[in-house]
């Protein structure tokens, strides 16, 4: 039996793969979970973001902001195909905006 053992609130448990823990998106201003593009998009709009229509990809769906026009964040089109990769991508445009954070399963 390999793993780690996690004890929370007096109570122990094996996780088998600790690799497997899921990270999610935070507005830190808030302490909000992104937890769907609508709640994501409210915040990119606040931070000066806007919709990036040039291209048009149907499998994607982009951001720039008009001040700057060499930053870009390109998202799948299904929020269930968000993964960590395009979270740090917002994290380093926004530095002090949003924050990856991991949360047991």
């Amino acid at each position: 039996m390999s793993g780690v053992w996690v004890f929370k609130n007096g109570v122990a448990r094996l996780i088998s793969n600790p690799t497997k823990d899921r990270r999610v998106l935070v507005y830190v201003p808030s302490n909000q979970v992104i937890r769907s593009y609508a709640d994501l998009e409210q915040r990119l709009f606040e931070l000066g973001w806007e919709p990036y229509e040039p291209g048009r990809s149907p499998d994607l769906i982009q951001y720039h902001r008009s001040s700057s026009t060499a930053h870009l964040i390109s998202l799948p089109k299904d929020f269930k195909n968000f993964r960590s990769t395009h979270m740090y991508d917002i994290v380093v445009k926004n530095r002090y905006s949003f924050e990856v954070r991991t949360q047991p399963n």
